[in-house]
């Protein structure tokens, strides 16, 4: 959410910054809803100072035992008119703050300009793309082949867009969400934390998810409550309404939760296999920064989501997103895709983006300067997150990259203490 004084005072630019990333906004109706805030302010100042004077005179006649009666009466105009006009100011602020939540972020000055993903700009890439004799099979043949994956009895069980794991595939994932875990809190210093799967719709609000994105959500039928759509939500929300010290940040969390998404927009995209899926397993990382600071932070956050890659093996490229291209809250975003021989192209496994202060304004996240005053002003954090990893996506890239002429897939080297020593997955004997 951006500064309503800003806001205010710079529309035209902000609308000309976003560009297409704006196109959804009513920027016509913001414009006409802040010229009548302007106006009903101005109108409020104006009628409380001729309610002062008014005051003054009724307590001058009173000392001066005049008659009062009508300028009493003229008080109590004002003030009617006055609870008129308040009211009238009080529509528009609200209809004003619905419209502004609605409005994304402004890009960082090294942001690449661009309308979509194909003006992203690569930063640097990482690891060697692995060779086959054959055409490299996609991950939902090698996975049913093996036996781990079943999308047939997951759409039985709860419809298109499941999956069910099993076997080696089932003690994988939960390999990779313990190592995932254990390395961040280990050697990367976050604290991990178990955060509900179901908030409220202030907790949606406060980091972006509504007014905005509702249709993408799933939502309780008797309850205002939401499924999480990502650990960031549960987690940033950890600090709303709350008045941080400064010599506490940075601080940084940890999650594993499911998530569950409706991936209403992505009709036709990715309907095979685990890529989009309505529920998935993630490790997030989220960050509470000093302004200062938060550029550096989302450097070190985005180097521990590719860390993870770097100790699988598994070659990957990260990508700066152009202005068209990035998420609605962010003012700036790596993209770390992975390789996947059977697409023969990268793929996102984790998305790592600064906020500033645009998700802290909306929940209500400051921190007070150290050094200064019990009383001074306290500002807005820098609220950063990121996937460290998506945890079925790191699946598909080990199944791909680590498939064997046999059938079988290698299980990268870090994986094999949570693996109880397994080094390969065969295919299941019976194959049910």
């Amino acid at each position: 959410m951006h500064d309503p004084k800003y806001l205010r005072d710079n529309l035209d630019f902000i609308r000309t910054s976003l560009g297409r990333r704006g196109q959804d906004v009513a920027w016509d109706a913001v414009q006409k809803l802040s010229d009548e805030r302007r106006t009903l302010t101005t109108q409020v100042e104006q009628l409380r100072s001729e309610l002062k004077k008014g005051s003054d005179e009724v307590a001058r006649l009173r000392r001066a035992k005049e008659p009062a009666e009508a300028a009493m009466a003229a008080m109590k105009g004002l003030g009617d008119r006055i609870k008129e006009v308040e009211d009238n100011l009080r529509g528009v602020e609200e209809a004003l703050s619905d419209l502004a939540l609605r409005i994304p972020n402004l890009p960082h000055q090294t942001v690449p300009l661009g309308s979509d993903a194909s003006d992203n700009v690569e930063v640097r890439r990482w690891g060697t793309i692995p060779s086959f004799t054959a055409p490299a099979k996609p991950h939902w043949e090698i996975g049913e082949a093996l036996g781990i994956l079943d999308f047939d009895r997951a759409a039985k069980i709860a419809g298109a867009r499941f999956a069910v794991l099993s076997g080696a595939g089932a003690r994988m994932e939960r390999a990779l969400i313990n190592y995932m875990l254990d390395l961040h809190t280990g050697s990367h210093g976050y604290r991990e934390v178990l955060p509900p799967l179901l908030v409220n719709r202030r907790t949606m609000t406060g980091t972006g998810q509504l007014p905005k994105f509702e249709d993408d959500l799933f939502r309780l039928r008797d309850e205002d409550y939401f499924l999480i759509p990502t650990a960031e939500v549960p987690v940033t929300n950890l600090h709303r309404e709350e008045i941080l010290s400064e010599d506490r940040l940075p601080i940084r969390y940890t999650a594993y939760t499911p998530c569950f998404r409706r991936e209403a927009g992505s009709y036709g995209k990715d309907t095979r296999g685990l890529i989009r899926l309505h529920q998935f397993n993630k490790v997030e990382l989220v960050a509470f920064s000093t302004p200062d600071r938060s550029y550096e932070e989302l450097e070190r956050l985005t180097g521990h989501a590719e860390f993870i890659l770097q100790s699988l093996n598994l070659p990957y490229r990260v990508v700066t997103l152009c202005t068209g291209d990035m998420g609605f809250s962010a003012t700036k975003t790596y993209d770390i895709e992975v390789w996947l021989p059977s697409q023969g192209q990268y793929r996102e496994i984790s998305s790592c983006s600064n906020f500033e202060s645009f998700q802290a304004r909306r929940a209500n996240i400051k921190y007070r300067p150290a050094g200064g005053k019990k009383d001074a002003k306290a500002e807005f954090v820098h609220t950063l997150n990121g996937s460290g990893l998506a945890v079925g996506r790191t699946l598909v890239a080990i199944l791909e990259n680590f498939q064997q002429p046999d059938g079988s897939v290698l299980i990268p080297e870090a994986l094999h203490p949570y693996m109880g020593g397994i080094k390969k997955i065969q295919p299941w004997p019976d194959g049910s």
